[in-house]
């Protein structure tokens, strides 16, 4: 069975965000450092200012200060196996273990009653980090860089997390033999262009010049296609040789058994991983290199995520599986078939039924929820849904909409309420029930916030009159829909890259 293309797992990994829930976006925290986020004084205005939309899609940049005042730290990775993955539709990896850490970390140093700061990962192509980076997409790139000079002139980095690791060449069928790192001396070698892996070889090609050798000639290949596939394309004979960090061809080894590590032939030695984050961040880069102290590999904690998730991580079954990937491709397509039915975003419907039963159609609840959509047999039977059997998949996910589509319709299809935020009340209504729905939005109202609007407004009542399951249920969902945007993109264009090179 062949390795499942890494593209199509990534789409999965579209689905993930790390959990957060809303409540008031706190004003007028000023911050020297992780001392004085303890001490910080929190007011929260009758009306907040700043909605999620806005916190996740717009640019913004700035200091640890300003990530508290907008209770989101965005940590910007990629889709990798052991790293950041998913597991039976389940968020796993090293990288979410490191972010769910972080999260508590910086919450623990916050007054009692301060509003959660929250740590979100949202998944790029490995190209955007830096670029996303930079121009205030996310705040804290977790995503195996290596410290390198070229990078500082942008960047600013943590403290180690890894130890020492040697760039190495890997060769396959395919590959002449080789002697000596100088046999490369005139041959060519793809990578990335924002890989590390490139600026090692144009030092080796200072080296060569000086002494009268032919150049490596560096070819570049597409951003998208991640060491996982270099590897792949070494192993399979489509690339003669690739060089990668040592560990790599380790962790793949069951898998991809032509490949041989060159341990002989080293590109840089001793290189260190860290985490990265924009100049001028003094508070941030404190409290990451305080976190990290205790966290990073050399420590327990560190030594035990990297048993876990790297030495004892099954990559075999992981690449080969494609399990999880067939059933929400399959379960893509009727929610998208409803979706434009119903005039709903298929994406967000999707994001709701990962939500309700990680999109399993077995899932049962103590009061009779049914299925992918969770949905009562009796709110199905009712007139104005009338869809027999739920029990069935795509019976499950058609009721699912309609009825979201009917509490939209019935309850919140007001003009003055955009699009939007009708279909984000409607799934505070799916969860909550649409009398408690019509309550929360009077009681807004006459405590002057806009009723017509969920985050910052009506869900801030909801949190005060009902509790956290309506407020986590509607932003759980909206993260998972905002990770599926940030992330289908970065899969299509994967996908092509492997195609184009030849990876079936």
């Amino acid at each position: 069975m062949r390795p499942v293309a890494v593209a199509s797992l990534a789409l999965l990994a579209g689905l993930v965000l790390i959990f957060y829930g809303l409540s008031p976006v706190p004003q007028g925290i000023t911050a020297d450092g992780p001392a004085s986020i303890a001490n910080s004084s929190v007011q929260i205005p009758p009306t907040a200012t700043v909605h999620l939309t806005e916190e996740v899609f717009e640019p913004w940049t700035g200091d640890l200060d300003g990530m508290v005042q907008r209770r989101v730290i965005r940590v910007l990775t990629v889709y990798s196996p052991g790293h950041f993955y998913l597991d039976q539709g389940q968020p796993k990896g090293m990288n979410k273990e490191y972010a769910r850490g972080l999260e508590k970390f910086i919450n623990q140093r916050l007054p009692r009653k301060h509003p959660r700061v929250h740590v979100a990962i949202i998944p790029v192509a490995r190209n955007e980090l830096i670029p996303a980076l930079l121009s205030g997409r996310g705040d804290l790139v977790m995503a195996g860089l290596s410290i390198t000079e070229e990078r500082k002139q942008l960047l600013d980095f943590s403290i180690p997390v890894s130890k020492p690791i040697n760039e190495i060449l890997i060769t396959g069928p395919s590959a002449p033999a080789l002697e000596s790192i100088d046999e490369l001396a005139g041959k060519t070698v793809f990578v990335r262009h924002s890989s590390s892996y490139r600026e090692s070889l144009e030092e080796l090609n200072k080296v060569f010049s000086q002494a009268d050798k032919k150049p490596v000639d560096i070819e570049l290949i597409d951003e998208s296609l991640e060491d996982e596939d270099l590897i792949e394309m070494v192993n399979s004979g489509l690339l003669p040789w690739a060089i990668v960090d040592d560990y790599k061809p380790r962790m793949w080894q069951d898998v991809f058994s032509n490949v041989q590590p060159r341990s002989d032939i080293v590109l840089r030695s001793g290189g260190l991983i860290a985490w990265a984050f924009r100049k001028e961040s003094p508070e941030l880069a404190a409290t990451v290199n305080e976190f990290l102290k205790n966290n990073r590999q050399g420590t327990m904690i560190g030594n035990v995520l990297i048993k876990r998730y790297i030495t004892d991580f099954d990559w075999a079954k992981n690449a080969l599986s494609a399990e999880d990937f067939m059933r929400f491709e399959g379960l893509a397509n009727l929610f998208r078939k409803y979706g434009d039915k119903f005039s709903i975003d298929y994406l967000l419907a999707a994001a709701q039924g990962y939500q309700e039963s990680r999109l399993d159609q077995s899932a049962r609840s103590g009061a009779g929820a049914v299925g992918v959509m969770q949905l009562l047999p009796s709110t199905a039977r009712d007139p104005n849904i009338n869809v027999a059997d739920i029990h069935e998949v795509e019976n499950n996910i058609h009721a699912g909409m309609k009825y979201l589509d009917f509490l939209r319709g019935r309850y919140f299809s007001d003009p003055d309420i955009d699009r939007l935020n009708q279909t984000l009340m409607a799934l505070a209504a799916y969860n909550a029930g649409p009398s408690r729905m019509i309550n929360l939005r009077n009681k807004a109202k006459k405590l002057g916030y806009d009723p017509n609007i969920w985050f910052d407004n009506v869900e801030l009542v909801a949190a005060t009159d009902v509790g956290q399951e309506p407020v986590r249920y509607v932003a759980n969902i909206f993260k998972y829909y905002i990770a599926y945007l940030y992330s289908i993109k970065a899969m299509e264009q994967r996908a092509t890259a492997r195609e184009e090179a030849g990876i079936e």
